[in-house]
């Protein structure tokens, strides 16, 4: 007997596990994502026209859609089951107009679930509802949006930048926050300062303590340079050091709250070096389903786009349980805390947590990949952590007299675990110092040696992917969906390169990055794209209509784009023509700029192919052998400053060297913003940048 019933969910992955909770009367299905798309050939919105979307089928979904069609003809009832966001809200909605469901007479529903468990499939048909056309216009807003900015600047990229390059509504910000975090690292001048600890002996201890120096007895000190601390040191000779205050308390460590989107991205990023994309890859896994000995496909984990830290009555009832029997009640907490998310439309979610916690991640270990186990590793242990009760330190702080000085010393214990049983991050990891029972208000300590060291000031950090989620999610820019793409994106257009953990412009993105803040400076501006977020969200919850967001948008960017187009005329730039002559047929080669940056090309191309890398020339002598200095990139893309001569001379400095030499030393200065600093740290010179000097 045919199946009453068709369910079409998206991926495929999923329809095995759905197809064995809901047995034969039920046909499941997959979309494989996305049915139907603006075309690629053209802009597809019809800015005449009420700036109607113009869909067509994306190609190589025929045959899919044609299957689909056969399907719908057999089933009784459709169910539309995509994912539960807007995204997901938008393929239901595409896919009533692909298999002309509103023009059948017969009954479709949308389901939805956060998890691909038996009792959550089971349980939304019971929750069965029509398609919300507040989500499917959000997601159109979104789409159109980013397509007249895509479409409509990237010609002028290409135009200014001579390739195909291509800029986006959300990725544009992203990469603008990058480059002026770089700025502000290039500008930073580091400040010298020096700590003091000193080595002590407790009374009939043989194991020296180390109290650091903090100041005087009105308060604390900094010692900023190595004379000032020298003359404390002189001071402090024949000094009696004498324990003037003990003090005990108590410091209680809330439970981490359970994962968000971003909030794994971020841990993921820290604690195992996955990028954002492989993040999402990953955890898309574990939510479709992974094959589980004796359970068949299971799915692992809810839905992992979210911005809630909202948790069900029933997944918090089972962490209890799980954790009354191998904790103890006493570690419990005593009450959940939650988030607010400002109403987005993803706290219809829950938060990101196992599906069920009684599938350890040891039990499965043997059952996923080296990727996975790591991952459902972290999100198990962060939701158990979430349910549990917070820890709690013994800490203890003393203070040391010597004359006029004060020098501290503390130490804290674990008295009580709570969540650390499952869960620990990095600060969690450092060992304790302890401290000795000797350590009495009025005990005098024996002099040992001091220890004095020479700092400098570090300047912000550069970006990792970690840290642009948080940024990007704290300034209201993008939602869940969008971090990871946004950032692959930026990387893959090589406007940004990642070694290590730390992401870098490169020369193209800093080209890129100029002229979309000179030509578009509302698409880059931080304010302008969070305020946007927000009446986006406004659509999703029926409070503004989505083509009003983009009849008051779509003027100012189509001015824009006029008056670029005429200045981008006037400063078009031609082939430079360089030094170098070329070795194959004698021509002068020409400077050309790739999707990498400039590099030297013969003009006597087709007949000769002949290309090489450029270094450019910044009119700087190297200090170590005299030769040019030249602009040179890491084979990632970063900008530094070598020698010509590498490798025969070492010379390199991430910071631009200047023409003007430190007057005080007589070595090189390099360009910091708008001052000049002495490349020799011990001689420390600095001095405005005069305007002339710079060489571009």
């Amino acid at each position: 007997m045919a199946a009453k019933n068709l369910l079409i969910v998206e991926s495929p992955t999923k329809v095995k596990a759905i197809r064995k909770f809901l047995g034969s009367n039920y046909d499941v299905a997959a979309s494989q994502g996305h049915v139907r798309d603006l075309p690629r050939s053209q802009m597809g919105v019809d800015v005449e026209h009420d700036f109607e979307p113009k869909y067509i089928t994306i190609r190589g979904k025929g045959d899919l859609l044609a299957d689909l069609r056969k399907r719908v003809k057999k089933a009784d009832k459709i169910f539309l089951a995509t994912d539960p966001d807007r995204e997901g809200e938008a393929i239901s909605w595409h896919l009533t107009k692909a298999l002309k469901l509103e023009e059948s007479t017969k009954p479709v529903f949308r389901i939805t679930f956060n998890e691909i468990t038996k009792n959550a499939v089971k349980e939304s048909f019971s929750n069965a509802r029509e398609i919300d056309m507040n989500l499917v216009d959000a997601q159109q807003a979104r789409r159109v949006l980013d397509r007249l900015v895509g479409y409509q600047i990237s010609p002028l990229l290409w135009a200014k930048i001579k390739r195909g390059l291509s800029a986006g509504r959300v990725q544009s910000v992203a990469l603008r926050i990058i480059c002026d975090r770089e700025e502000e690292i290039a500008a930073f001048i580091p400040e010298e300062y020096w700590t003091l600890d000193v080595s002590l002996l407790p009374p009939g201890e043989k194991k020296p303590i180390l109290a650091h120096y903090y100041g005087t007895r009105d308060g604390k000190r900094e010692l900023k340079t190595e004379e000032e601390t020298k003359a404390l040191m002189k001071e402090l000779r024949g000094s009696k050091y004498v324990v003037e205050e003990v003090k005990k308390g108590e410091r209680v460590k809330k439970a981490p709250l359970p994962f968000t989107t971003s909030t794994l991205q971020q841990e993921a990023s820290k604690a195992l070096n996955f990028g954002t994309q492989k993040t999402m890859r990953v955890a898309q896994q574990l939510y479709e389903g992974v094959d589980v000995k004796g359970r068949g496909t299971v799915g692992l984990i809810t839905y992992l786009r979210t911005d809630s830290t909202r948790v069900s009555d029933e997944a918090r009832a089972a962490a209890a349980a799980y954790i009354r029997e191998n904790f103890g009640s006493e570690s419990l907490a005593g009450d959940i805390r939650e988030t607010k998310n400002g109403g987005k439309i993803q706290d219809a979610h829950e938060a990101i947590r196992p599906a069920d916690v009684t599938l350890t991640p040891v039990m499965l270990k043997d059952e996923l990949s080296r990727e996975q186990f790591k991952l459902y590793q972290l999100i198990w242990r962060r939701f158990m952590a979430s349910q549990m009760a917070a820890a709690k330190y013994e800490t203890t702080s003393v203070r040391i007299a010597a004359g006029d000085s004060r020098f501290t010393l503390s130490a804290s214990r674990t008295i009580f675990d709570g969540f650390l049983n499952v869960y620990t991050d990095e600060e969690d990891r450092i060992e304790k110092q302890t401290l000795s029972k000797a350590l009495e208000k009025g005990a005098e300590l024996s002099f040992q040696e001091f220890e004095d060291k020479q700092h400098y000031t570090s300047g912000p950090p550069h970006y990792t992917e970690a840290s642009l989620v948080h940024d990007l999610e704290a300034l209201g820019i993008g939602r869940p969906s969008t971090y990871a793409p946004t950032i692959s994106t930026i990387q893959a257009r090589h406007y940004v390169t990642r070694e290590g953990k730390n992401l870098y412009v490169t020369e193209l993105g800093e080209a890129v990055n100029r002229m979309m803040k000179e030509a578009f400076p509302v698409i880059v501006d931080v304010n302008f794209t969070a305020n946007m977020e927000k009446l986006l969200d406004g659509v999703e919850d029926g409070s503004v209509r989505w083509k009003t967001i983009v009849e008051n948008f779509y003027p100012d960017l189509e001015d824009a784009i006029k008056k670029a187009e005429k200045e981008l005329e006037q400063v078009k730039i031609a082939d430079e023509e360089s030094d170098e002559v070329c070795e194959n047929c004698g021509r002068r080669m020409v400077i050309k700029y790739g999707p990498h940056g400039k590099f030297l090309a013969c003009p006597g191309f087709p007949e000769c192919r002949n290309t090489k890398p450029y270094y450019e020339k910044i009119g700087v002598a190297c200090p170590k052998c005299g030769k040019d200095i030249v602009r040179k990139k890491t084979r990632k893309g970063r900008v530094y400053y070598g020698c010509v001569d590498n490798p025969n001379c070492d010379f390199m400095s991430w910071q631009k060297p200047s023409k003007t030499s430190c007057p005080q030393c007589g070595g090189l200065m390099v360009e910091r913003g708008n001052k000049l600093t002495c490349l020799d740290q011990s001689c420390g010179y600095v001095c405005e940048k005069p305007e002339e000097d710079s060489v571009e």
